[in-house]
């Protein structure tokens, strides 16, 4: 799998739990799962910078998650 298809797919992963976060705490319970599912997003954030060699600069995220979306439309 390409590095940079694993940092969109984390950083999507990451955005959804945040909707979670806020469910569970107006809902006065604690966030597990939402917790869980954004440890499991910055693991495979780092496991992408790992992979690439160099790693990510925060300035070539909009265009990696741009052109990993661009793959995949036809």
């Amino acid at each position: 799998m390409d590095s940079d298809l694993i940092l969109v797919v984390s950083m999507v992963i990451a955005a959804l739990s945040i909707p979670a976060m806020v469910s569970a705490y107006s809902e006065v319970r604690r966030p597990f799962a939402a917790i869980f599912t954004l440890v499991i997003a910055a693991g495979m954030m780092l496991y992408a910078a790992w992979l690439k060699p160099g790693g990510y600069v925060l300035a070539e995220i909009p265009d990696v998650f741009f052109s990993v979306f661009a793959r995949f439309i036809p």
